[in-house]
């Protein structure tokens, strides 16, 4: 991995992906006591950063190869992001995905032609479905964090944080990334450390789901013991990647961690001051540079928005606690 694959993977992207902007207020402000930006991927087509790499991904195959169609496994995010792409280009698309996503996530990606293929987040192996289901269709697998093309997709937002942050005269800062399996923050801090090497990404998980944070702290890869029971399924995986973790571990800033009611009332407070809808788990980094601003060094922070596909009735439940 390095800056090349990740500048290629613009190039692909120009005119398929969105330039999202880089937001801030000041009543976010005093909350943090610093500046606070906000990178907004959730106003990315599909609602999130996973376009991105799946933009990138799809792409970059081999026309030969992609036309025999791509398969994914996701929450709901990489979903529409690979499903999005394999429209684009005409191939078809089989996703994997957990039968406790949010409704809007599984519905919207059938919306966009893939086929949706529902497991038990507990009790299946979703590595081994996706394995098989390729073996029987010949698909190509297109992994949600652990891939090259994606990581390079996802590090085209960090080559746009890097030029925003020069408008906004930003020289050194944290840069919080929502953090799941590593795949958006390894590409940030792969592109920071080309293009603006006095920001630092640093990742934010929910509390009892943090095992990036544990590995970089260890230096040795830590495993969840479990993948249900937080509001932020967006970025609820096993561990960190085998491709990421070594990205991680080099280039970012020691992990952070909210509670799923921190994430909450950041919902709320983007909603209310910046006018974005964020789902739980995008909005983990807003409410670290809000909430543990004790830990998150220098006179501004970057937070990236990863996304905003909510469930009506968790969105309404963040505005009724911290509305």
């Amino acid at each position: 991995m390095n800056i090349d694959m990740i500048v290629a993977a613009a190039e692909r992207a120009s005119g398929h992906i969105r330039r999202t902007p880089l937001l801030a207020s000041p009543f976010l402000d005093d909350i943090a006591g610093r500046r606070v930006f906000v990178k907004a991927e959730c106003l990315q087509h599909t609602g999130s950063f996973k376009a991105r790499g799946g933009w990138s991904a799809v792409s970059a195959l081999p026309p030969d190869q992609r036309a025999s169609g791509v398969i994914a496994y996701s929450s709901g995010n990489h979903a529409q992001g690979v499903a999005r792409a394999a429209r684009a280009h005409g191939i078809p698309a089989v996703i994997i995905m957990p039968a406790d996503a949010p409704r809007t996530k599984i519905d919207n990606t059938h919306a966009l032609g893939a086929e949706v293929v529902l497991y038990d987040r507990a009790a299946d192996d979703r590595d081994a479905i996706g394995a098989r289901l390729a073996a029987e269709r010949g698909l190509t697998l297109i992994k949600p964090f652990d891939d090259p093309q994606v990581i390079a997709g996802q590090g085209t937002a960090g080559l746009e944080i890097a030029e925003q942050a020069q408008e906004y005269d930003i020289d050194s800062a944290d840069v919080l990334v929502c953090c799941g399996g590593g795949g958006l923050t390894s590409g940030i801090a792969l592109a920071l450390e080309a293009r603006a090497p006095g920001l630092r990404a640093r990742p934010v998980e929910p509390e009892g789901f943090d095992d990036v944070k544990r590995s970089l702290k260890s230096g040795t890869i830590q495993r969840n013991p479990t993948t249900a029971g937080s509001l932020c399924d967006a970025i609820v995986t096993p561990q960190p990647g085998n491709l990421t973790f070594p990205i991680l571990h080099r280039l970012c800033g020691p992990g952070l961690s909210v509670t799923d009611d921190q994430a909450l009332h950041a919902m709320a407070l983007a909603f209310h001051r910046l006018k974005l809808v964020l789902e739980p788990g995008g909005a983990v980094a807003l409410a670290a540079a809000l909430f543990c601003s004790g830990d998150v060094a220098g006179d501004a922070v970057i937070a990236v928005a990863s996304g905003g596909n909510v469930d009506a009735k968790v969105f309404a439940m963040a505005l009724a606690r911290h509305g």
